[in-house]
């Protein structure tokens, strides 16, 4: 099940060139695999669909900018001109698909955590 096209994936970033179409299909369905895995997906509950089509659309951005010759995907950059210099930092630099934090507590996706509870034995307890 595709959470999101290309469509939706223009509309929110640009227009994409046949071959980056090509490989934001690509991406959308890899996208809406790893969500589908992490999301107990519900058809009928429209605000979720959303969702889940919104953060689909930021991981393939994400993935895409990677490889974009602009500052998009930068998280540090510097110019030059005469003795000074130009530099970019991206924050995804390998284009690796994710989802941040905000997207996780968006769509109820929480951490696992371990327990444990101490085992009372005979005479441990106060009467």
């Amino acid at each position: 099940m595709a959470l999101a096209e290309v469509s939706d994936l223009e509309a929110r970033w640009h227009s994409l060139s046949q071959t980056e179409q090509q490989r934001a299909e690509v991406l959308l369905d890899d996208a809406s695999a790893m969500l589908e895995a992490l999301v107990d997906i519900d058809v009928a509950d429209s605000a979720q669909l959303r969702r889940l089509n919104m953060v689909c659309c930021n991981m393939v951005i994400r993935a895409m900018s990677a490889t974009e010759v602009d500052s998009y995907g930068a998280s540090n950059m510097s110019m030059t001109a005469g003795p000074y210099t130009q530099s970019w930092t991206y924050a995804n630099p390998s284009g690796d698909m994710y989802i941040t934090k905000a997207e996780k507590r968006m769509l109820g996706i929480t951490s696992g955590y371990i327990r444990s509870i101490r085992p009372m034995m005979a005479g441990d307890h106060d009467d």
